[in-house]
């Protein structure tokens, strides 16, 4: 979508080329936009602390973090897409969205997560929507299931809340098989994924030229 900006690909843990193998090879500033949905652990932490632990500074580098791509109404539409491409029309009344996202031990991260449910019903008419969350014990899939059929849904998908497949998603798709639920893809490489990344990495340069 930018064919002059010099995009690199690191990861935090699991995949190779580490962020701190990137970061060392720099011969010039960066900005590091985390590939993230949510504020927690790696974004608040580990991505800082590899940061620190690179001496960047020492070698006269400046290189800044963007923020997360949180709960951005591009992200959600794409949500909401991902929905209607399994065949349910946004007319739909007897629908119920079960989101199922990651999860935190940062309570504020989760509400954050939390409030994607109440914005992808909007322009629709699906009955309910709500959050459960892969990593957390409560509330379960389960437990998300009944609560839209309390709510007045008559049939559930399963949205997830997650940039691409992986262990995690497969755990979602795991219980959404064994309970005959549809499963739409996740966010995936969308235009507008890659539009919300370039908007945090935009908002960070500007804040650096305004220093």
């Amino acid at each position: 979508m930018r064919p002059g900006l010099d995009v690199r690909l690191a990861f935090c843990e699991l995949n190779a080329p580490s962020l701190v193998d990137v970061l060392t090879e720099l011969s010039g500033p960066a900005i590091v936009t985390p590939f993230l949905l949510a504020n927690a652990y790696h974004a608040s932490v580990d991505i800082p602390q590899q940061i620190a632990s690179c001496g960047l500074a020492q070698r006269g580098l400046q290189v800044r973090q963007a923020e997360v791509l949180g709960e951005d109404d591009r992200l959600v539409s794409v949500l909401r897409q991902r929905v209607r491409e399994l065949g349910f029309s946004r007319h739909d009344e007897s629908l119920g969205v079960l989101v199922a996202a990651i999860g935190s031990s940062n309570p504020v991260a989760n509400a954050h997560t939390a409030a994607v449910a109440r914005k992808v019903l909007a322009g629709t008419r699906w009955a309910a929507a709500t959050t459960a969350f892969a990593t957390r014990p409560e509330p379960t899939f389960a437990d998300a299931v009944r609560r839209l059929r309390r709510r007045g849904a008559r049939r559930v998908v399963i949205a997830p809340w997650f940039l691409a497949p992986g262990r995690l998603p497969d755990r979602v798709e795991r219980f959404a098989r064994e309970s005959g639920i549809a499963m739409s893809a996740p966010l995936g490489a969308h235009p507008l994924v890659a539009a919300t990344l370039l908007d945090r990495f935009d908002q960070t340069a500007a804040e650096g030229m305004a220093a």
